[in-house]
């Protein structure tokens, strides 16, 4: 065996092959790290390209450089837009390029707002003695994309637009949302459920009010009082677990059709809109009933709340006078 190059081969290979493997098994999940160990690869080669052709750059500094070779000044802050980076970290490698004696402040257009930088005498030197690096590293790239059954640079292109459009986490949270909205049903009320209704709604009025004459009337007597009026009342069961109610109270007073009342999720359910499944649920109910208006009454204290109605349509509006002492918000929805 010859000394020593053969077993390094035969290691190396097996690392490589180990760790695609570890990268096919985690799938998809692991893209961040994927694209990260790309470009550490990349950048590690940059590193030695830029000795190879006797060029005094970091890789970080690149596209700072770059920016800055065909102008004669520019702001942090107009680099910091043309580049997609943050005005710290251009910031921190002018600095950096600035102590290689790469970068001149530009006196003479500096101004109380914009400090203006431009490369140096010796910069200006490498801007000259890069340019066959250009060349040789382009045609390396376009040779390896010749290789390839896929255009990575359109690839990349594609990603950058989408996740501007929507991020990977927001992606993320609504797929997640959309599952955990098949394990919630919603039901109608049974008298099984009164017990239920009560402690749900006691437990956000008892958090940020005081339980009113109304609210007892109501809770005390869910069927009496909504159901056998022309209301009605809807259950929304999570994992099989009851978490949430909606209420659907008949105005016989008044130019509206129904209040939409009682709202209300478990502490230990929320955030997993469940809340917007029973808003849109309700909605839907009142239509079967024939409304044509919707009212609801609330306190801007319970910040989701005041959202999720807006989101479902509900519009501020100056209302009747309200039995609730908690009451500084109305709302209307009207239904077409």
């Amino acid at each position: 065996m010859e000394k020593g190059y053969p077993g390094i081969k035969f290691v190396t290979s097996y690392v490589t092959e180990y760790i695609m493997d570890f990268y096919d098994n985690i799938g998809k999940m692991a893209i961040g790290s994927r694209l990260r160990r790309l470009s550490e690869t990349i950048t590690a080669d940059a590193a030695q390209l830029y000795n190879l052709y006797g060029v005094n750059l970091k890789p970080k500094w690149f596209p700072v450089f770059y920016s800055l070779s065909n102008a004669t000044g520019k702001s942090i802050t107009e680099i910091a837009d043309e580049i997609g980076h943050s005005h710290p970290s251009v910031s921190k490698i002018i600095r950096e390029m600035a102590a290689k004696g790469l970068i001149a402040k530009n006196n003479e257009e500096r101004d109380g707002r914009k400090n203006r930088v431009k490369l140096s005498a010796k910069g200006k030197d490498i801007v000259e003695k890069i340019q066959l690096q250009y060349k040789d590293v382009s045609e390396a790239i376009e040779s390896t994309f010749a290789q390839t059954n896929y255009d990575l640079w359109k690839a990349i292109e594609e990603w950058e637009i989408l996740l501007h459009e929507k991020s990977l986490l927001r992606r993320v949270e609504e797929i997640r949302k959309k599952r955990e909205h098949e394990n919630v049903t919603i039901i109608d009320f049974e008298p099984r459920h009164k017990k239920i209704f009560k402690e749900l709604n006691a437990e956000w009025i008892d958090t940020y009010f005081v339980m009113e004459p109304m609210d007892l009337k109501s809770l005390d007597h869910p069927q009496e009082y909504v159901i056998n009026n022309g209301g009605a009342i809807l259950m929304a069961n999570y994992n099989g677990e009851t978490v949430g109610t909606c209420a659907l109270v008949r105005m016989k007073e008044g130019p509206y059709d129904f209040e939409v009342a009682k709202m209300a999720v478990s502490p230990g359910v929320r955030g997993k809109g469940i809340g917007w499944i029973l808003g849109e649920a309700i909605i839907e109910k009142a239509r079967q009933l024939g409304a044509k208006t919707l009212y609801i009454e609330s306190n801007t204290k319970l910040k989701s709340a005041i959202s999720l109605y807006y989101k479902l349509g509900f519009k501020k509006i100056i209302g009747m006078a309200s039995p609730y002492e908690r009451c500084n918000i109305q709302m209307l929805l009207k239904l077409e």
